[in-house]
């Protein structure tokens, strides 16, 4: 008799359950009358129940198999091109040339010749010093060659008329060999007079200071009547700022990967701005010949041009190294492509406008795109509704991202909610003859 009374609760899922509980609490007399009109009542619950899920499980298997009503998708052909593996990675951007301006020797400034952020180039006059002392030595050097050049010359009469008296035999060998020597180490002090000049020529050449290469001029520590000095601070910085270059670290594994991209040459290196400013295109230019032991790195740095500016000196910026290029590759979107427990698939359009899964493998994906084998170019893939598509569904093309009439995933809610109210009514039926 409990095995009926478990039976009744089981089968009647409402009203049949509270009639067998009725029947246990009656007496023992009574105790088999309940549990018979709890079994036959949960048994008519049951049986109302049970149509009422037969009546559900059609509308589930319409709304996902094939015979349901059709899936509103948006779909993209699958694309066929070349496609370049890259390596990201974060660099900081470095001039190729950037050199602090230090005088050469102490002096006064006399005179700033650019303004603060001013683009210069090589040879241009940035600063000019006080040169009164180097002008008054370079006077001084050309006045004792002026003297000593002078005696040279009489030097030369003497030694002229030494050998006019020897020829007479009037004085020996000796005299004029003395004045032989006399002429050459008055050429001697001539020649050394000339280095003297062009010394102080130098010194002279220090009190105006230029720009040793083109750039742009930083911030200036200096005004008119500063006093400078050899090694003390930079008068300015001029900083190349075009062509210029980004250093970055590739991990140890990646070694082989940049060598053979710089022996091509360069191959291609995109730099990409902060902020969706905009991306710039490089070559690789240099990797370091030894493997930091302390971070298993390697320096990398490759070369841009940059008229534009757009790359700042110390900035950090994104890199892509392309290491390989997959030649006539199918591209597909990432998010076509859905994971499941037996791999990745993909939908596609297939004759009758019927959804097609076909199994693929992601070869490479970076960004919004996946180069997968398994699709043919040209096919239409399922993008957008794609969670609603089941095989043989029929589908319904509609524009990316707009109006979605007809969404397959209204149609099985409203199958599953249908069920479900089937399901309350058979309860509520079965708990009609309680009272």
């Amino acid at each position: 008799m409990n095995r009926a009374w478990i039976v009744a609760v089981a089968v009647g899922m409402g009203a049949g359950m509270a009639l067998a509980l009725t029947g246990c609490n009656k007496a023992p007399g009574a105790a088999g009358a309940g549990a018979a009109s709890g079994v036959g009542a949960g048994a008519s619950a049951g049986g109302a129940g049970g149509v009422a899920l037969d009546a559900a499980r059609p509308a589930s298997g319409a709304a996902s198999g094939a015979g349901g009503p059709p899936v509103s998708v948006s779909t993209v052909r699958a694309q066929q091109r070349d496609v370049d593996v890259t390596l990201d990675v974060t660099g900081t951007v470095t001039a190729l040339n950037s050199v602090d301006v230090r005088p050469q020797v102490s002096s006064i400034i006399s005179k700033v010749h650019i303004r603060e952020g001013q683009f210069v180039k090589a040879g241009q006059l940035l600063f000019t010093l006080d040169s009164r002392n180097e002008e008054g030595a370079v006077a001084k050097a050309r006045s004792q060659l002026v003297k000593d050049q002078a005696g040279l010359a009489d030097a030369q009469r003497q030694l002229t008329r030494s050998r006019d008296l020897l020829a007479q035999k009037f004085i020996s060998q000796g005299a004029v060999d003395t004045t032989q020597t006399l002429v050459e180490t008055q050429q001697a002090v001539v020649v050394g007079d000339n280095s003297a000049i062009k010394t102080a020529e130098i010194a002279l050449s220090y009190t105006r200071i230029t720009a040793p290469s083109s750039g742009r001029a930083g911030a200036i520590s200096v005004y008119a009547g500063s006093t400078v000095q050899p090694g003390a601070t930079s008068l300015v910085t001029i900083t190349q700022l075009d062509p210029i270059s980004v250093a970055f670290n590739l991990p140890q594994r990646n070694l082989a990967d940049a060598l053979r991209t710089l022996r091509s040459g360069g191959g291609k290196v995109t730099a990409v701005l902060p902020e969706g400013r905009g991306t710039a295109t490089g070559k690789l230019q240099f990797v370091d010949n030894a493997v930091d032991a302390n971070s298993g790195t390697v320096k990398v740095k490759a070369t841009f041009d940059n008229a534009s500016e757009a790359l700042w000196p110390g900035a950090f910026v994104g890199v892509q190294l392309a290491v390989q290029t997959l030649k006539d590759a199918v591209v597909v979107p990432q998010a076509a492509v859905i994971q499941g427990p037996r791999g990745a698939i993909v939908y596609t359009v297939g004759p009758e406008s019927k959804a097609v899964s076909k199994r693929v493998d992601v070869l490479y994906a970076n960004g919004p795109d996946a180069v997968a084998s398994g699709v043919s170019a040209g096919e239409r893939v399922v993008l957008d509704g794609r969670q609603n598509v089941r095989p043989g569904a029929t589908l319904i093309e509609r524009a990316p991202g707009g109006g979605r009439p007809g969404r397959s995933g209204g149609a099985a809610s409203g199958a599953s909610g249908g069920a479900s109210a089937a399901f309350a009514g058979s309860a509520a039926s079965g708990a009609g003859p309680a009272p």
